[in-house]
This record gives structure tokens, C-alpha cells and sequence, in this order.
């Protein structure tokens, strides 16, 4: 075993006993301390639960009901211009929504066109040079009652739009277009 990959092993570990370590010597009550924390995050979870179950429905009835595909047939002529395959546009536009959703579309897009072609790289730059920016200010926003996020939404929105670019670019220039 290399000294990085023992190093790695041990990191977290390591980091756990530290702050127990540091905790027990500022006579904080580390066990009560963590079960306080520990109920607090569960009561987090379970007010998440709506928000998240209204955002996957949504997903669900704009995957299902054919809206993704007319976006995507509507604006896959322009996008082939600026080198962008139609075949990415759909993880192009659920990433911003689901992870999960945009990883499985990843997933099939690799699959099919090959992790080394210009439709898989572009594929695994899209993946992270965006985020999930919907599932973001539904679940955290949600959970501290934050109710006005018109302004974190265009922000987070333009960032997601310039990763896409800059996927675009990128992946271009490295790789070649198509």
C-alpha cells in the first residue's frame, strides 16, 4: 500500500478522532452533543420529504407527458450550429432538475455513443460543470423556510447556462467537435 492510499484510508478515521479528541479535552458532552445533532438532522430530513416528493413528481409528469422531447426537437437545429449534439440536450436540460435523473441519462448516453467518443465527454463535462439547481433550492430552500428564491433561481440558472457553454467549448476544443 502506497503512503497516499494509507494516508486516504486513515483521513477520515483519523479526522473523527480529532474531533472527539478535542471535544473530550474542552469537556464538551461529545455523546450528547452528537445525539442532539443527530435528532436535529433527522427532523431536517423529514420536513425535506414534501419538497422532495413534489419535485420528483414534477420530473416525473415533464419526462412523461412528452415535454422533454418537444424542448429537445424544438431547439436540437440550433444547438447543432454551436456544436451541440441533440443527443445531449435532454441531460443538457435535466441536470439542472434531478442529479439522479441527469446521471442515469449520462449513464445511457456513455453507454450507447462510448465514454471516449465527443458525445460521452461532452456527456461526463456536462455532469460537472453543472448543478442540480432545482433540486438545490427546492430541498435546502424548503427545509429553512426560505419562500423567495426568484433571485438565487436566475443566478443558479445562468451558472448552470455557463457550464453549459464552457462544457461546449471546452469539449471542443480538447476533443475535437463530433
Amino acid at each position: 500500500m502506497t503512503y497516499l492510499t494509507a494516508l486516504s484510508v486513515w483521513m477520515i478515521p483519523g479526522l473523527i478522532g480529532l474531533v472527539i479528541l478535542v471535544a473530550t479535552l474542552r469537556r464538551v458532552p461529545t455523546y450528547e452533543t452528537f445525539v442532539s445533532g443527530a435528532k436535529e438532522g433527522f427532523g431536517m430530513a423529514v420536513s425535506i420529504i414534501p419538497y422532495l416528493v413534489g419535485m420528483l413528481v414534477a420530473i416525473y409528469v415533464f419526462r412523461a407527458s412528452g415535454a422533454m422531447d418537444a424542448l429537445v426537437s424544438g431547439i436540437a437545429p440550433f444547438l447543432a450550429l454551436v456544436g451541440m449534439p441533440a443527443e445531449v440536450v435532454p441531460l443538457a436540460i435535466m441536470r439542472p432538475i434531478s442529479g439522479t435523473g441527469a446521471l442515469g441519462l449520462m449513464t445511457d448516453l456513455t453507454a450507447v455513443h462510448g465514454p471516449d467518443s465527443y458525445i460521452g465527454r461532452l456527456a461526463a463535462t456536462l455532469q460537472g460543470s453543472t448543478d442540480t439547481t432545482f433540486y438545490i433550492l427546492t430541498v435546502y430552500f424548503g427545509a429553512v423556510g426560505i419562500k423567495k428564491m426568484g433571485d438565487a433561481l436566475k443566478v443558479g440558472l445562468l451558472a448552470d447556462l455557463v457550464g453549459i457553454i464552457a462544457a461546449v467549448v471546452i469539449v471542443g476544443i480538447v476533443f475535437g467537435t463530433v
